[in-house]
C-alpha cells in the first residue's frame, strides 16, 4: 500500500523559515517518474495548489502567492520532496499537503495526511 508522509510543520513567527519533507513508500513504479505537487488548505478555506515539481525536474510552478518565497524540490535517491519556505506571513498559515502523480494524471494520484504549519505574529 502507496505511503506518503509530510513532515516538518510545526508554529513559527512572521518572517520565519520551514522546511516541509515529503516522504513516499510502497510506489508501483519509480518515485523518479511522478509529478511531485504541495497544496495546502488554510482555515475555512478550500485546498489551493502550491508547488509542482515534473518528474525530471524540468520544470517547477508556483502560485502567485508563495514565488520567490517558497522553493519546492526533490531527492529521488530517498523518495522525498521538499517544500522550503521562507519569509512566512499569517496567510502561509494552513495544512501542507503532498501529492504524487504520474504525468498522465489531471488529477487523483497519491495523497498525505497533511501536516500544519502555523504562522503567528
Amino acid at each position: 500500500q502507496v505511503q506518503v508522509v509530510e513532515s516538518g510543520g510545526g508554529l513559527v513567527q512572521t518572517g520565519g523559515s520551514l522546511r516541509l519533507s515529503c516522504a513516499a513508500s510502497a510506489l508501483s513504479f519509480s518515485f523518479s517518474v511522478y509529478n511531485l505537487y504541495w497544496y495546502r488548505q488554510g482555515p475555512g478555506k478550500q485546498r489551493e495548489f502550491v508547488a509542482m515539481i515534473t518528474s525530471g525536474e524540468t520544470s517547477t510552478n508556483y502560485a502567485d502567492s508563495v514565488k520567490g518565497r517558497f522553493t519546492i524540490s526533490r531527492d529521488n535517491t530517498k523518495n522525498t520532496a521538499y517544500l522550503q519556505m521562507d519569509s512566512l506571513n499569517s496567510e502561509d498559515t494552513a495544512v501542507y499537503y503532498c501529492n504524487l502523480r504520474m504525468p498522465a494524471w489531471q488529477s487523483g494520484g497519491y495523497w498525505g495526511q497533511g501536516t500544519q504549519v502555523t504562522v503567528s505574529s
